[in-house]
Formats: structure tokens, sequence, C-alpha cells
């Protein structure tokens, strides 16, 4: 008599939602689907000036303002494009611009990373009061001691020079928090063995630290760069000659001179927005990311 094989059904699989949800119930779609909405709408908000800025830099002087507002010009101006180069200081603004942006935030990062090397990594008598005391500089408004600052630079013969705005810029608190957070992401013990292998405390900010830290670098040197490229008060208290007038400035020159030149000042807009846009989609990865992970310590 042969004993009769019983095979084993597979179980039934079900599958869990989420957190104080029955199993096997999904997330409404509704809700996911008026998330996206709400998404769309903000980012539309966000981009509609933009995009009406462009377009309007493509039109005559006597589309820009039409009413309905046309959305797509019917004949595209390049033209403005080069009229603008031709009509105002736009090379000396934007080489100064430039200038100024990528000198401040090559400091700025330097100096921002370094002191916070030694706020995270080494002890000293009254670090964290020091650190506190430097970081609450963030509080004070730069408007209750620009009066004397300006006194400084003039005495020290840097008033309407580029290296005023260098000076004044090259550190900042901000920086130096930023890092610090992030660095107190690092373990401790990397410095620790690298410490006991003789690397030096400079070589294991340059070998370690740095390399480890590129999110938060990326992160520090988009939003100083942004910072400095939209600076305006500043520019317009050192800066008095025509030939050292940065982007901001030389708008502003250029639309008292012609008020009426809606599509080139249109266009003077779109040119000084560009290289920040093109900055941040190249680096929006590491900036997201370094903003994420900062002030997370693992």
């Amino acid at each position: 008599m042969t004993a009769t094989r019983r095979t084993a059904l597979p179980a039934p699989v079900t599958t869990t939602g989420p957190a104080g949800s029955a199993p096997g119930r999904r997330v409404p779609s509704g809700r996911r689907v008026a998330g996206y909405l709400v998404l769309v709408l903000v980012v539309a908000a966000l981009l509609v000036p933009f995009y009406w800025m462009v377009m309007s830099s493509l039109k005559t002087n006597s589309e820009v303002f039409t009413i309905p507002i046309q959305w797509v010009p019917e004949t595209l101006v390049w033209r403005n494009y080069v009229d603008i180069w031709h009509r105002s200081e736009m090379t000396t603004w934007l080489r100064n611009t430039l200038l100024l942006s990528v000198g401040v935030t090559l400091l700025q990062v330097f100096t921002g990373s370094f002191a916070a090397y030694g706020f995270a990594r080494i002890r000293f008598p009254g670090r964290n009061l020091l650190f506190l005391a430097y970081l609450g500089t963030i509080a004070v408004p730069w408007q209750s001691y620009m009066i004397p600052q300006f006194i400084l630079m003039s005495e020290l013969h840097l008033s309407n020079t580029l290296w005023a705005i260098v000076a004044l810029q090259a550190f900042g608190a901000f920086g130096v928090f930023l890092m610090k957070q992030f660095y107190e992401t690092i373990p401790e013990e990397l410095s620790e063995s690298a410490r006991v292998d003789g690397l030096s405390e400079f070589g294991i900010y340059r070998r370690i630290m740095l390399p480890l830290s590129r999110p938060a670098l990326a992160s520090l040197t988009l939003l100083t760069f942004v910072t400095t490229w939209n600076d305006y008060l500043g520019p317009l208290i050192y800066l008095r000659s025509p030939d050292l007038r940065t982007i901001q400035l030389g708008l502003r020159t250029f639309i008292s001179q012609y008020n009426a030149e809606y599509a080139l000042i249109m266009t003077g807009s779109v040119l000084s927005v560009l290289p920040v846009a093109v900055i941040f989609l190249l680096g929006q990865r590491h900036f997201v990311e370094g903003i994420a992970t900062t002030g997370l310590k693992g």
C-alpha cells in the first residue's frame, strides 16, 4: 500500500499597509494625487515669473505689458541679447561680479571649513563659549556696524576697490556653523586613527575631513556664491567708480537711463539670473544632500 504524498500549498501573501492601517489596505490614491497637485501648483508659482521674464526678454517693448498677457511672443526678438551688450557695460558688470563671487566663495569655503575643523575636532578651553559668541554675530544686523566698518575700510584705503568687498565677506559665521555640524557626523575614530599614524591636524583636515565633506562644501559654495552675486547694498556703499559696478548696480543704472526699454531690462535681468540658475542645476544634488545631512550626528 503506497502512502499518499501531500504537497503543501503556499500561504497566501498579504500586504501590510502603513502603521495603523489594516493588512492588505493601501494608502488612498486620492491623497497622493492631491499632494502632487499641491507640489505642481507651488512649482508653477515659482517658475511662472521666471518664465514671463524670459519670454519678455524676447519681445518688443510694446508687447511686454500687453493685456491679456502674451505668454508666447509671435516673433522671438533675439536681437535684444545683442543690443544689451552694445547699449550697456554688461561685460564689465559681469566680470566684476564674477571676480567678487568667485573670490569671496573660495575664501569663505576655506576659512569656514578650516575654523569649523578647530571647533569640531580640537579640544581647548572655552571652545564652546567662543563658538557661541562667534555664532551670535549672525544675530547682529549689518546695519548696526555698517558705518564703523566703512570708516575702517576707508582708513585702510580699501574703499572704492573690489578688495573692500572681499575683505568684508571673506569670513562668515554661517559657514563655520554649517561645516562644524557636518564634521560632527564624521566618526571621531577616523581622526584618532590618523593621529596614531602620525598625520598632523592639517593633514587630517585636508586628507580626511574635506573629501568626506563634499556635500556640505557644495552647499556652502552655492549659498555663498548666490549671496555674493545678488549683493546690492555692499557694492553700492563701497564701489563708487563706474568701472567697478557689479551686475546689480549696473542694472539699476541701466533702468534709470532706459526706463522705457522694458524688453532690454528683462534681457539684463535674465543675464543676471542665468549664471546662478546654471550653478544651482549643476550642484543641486550635493546641495540637497549637504542640507539634509547637516546636523545629524552619526
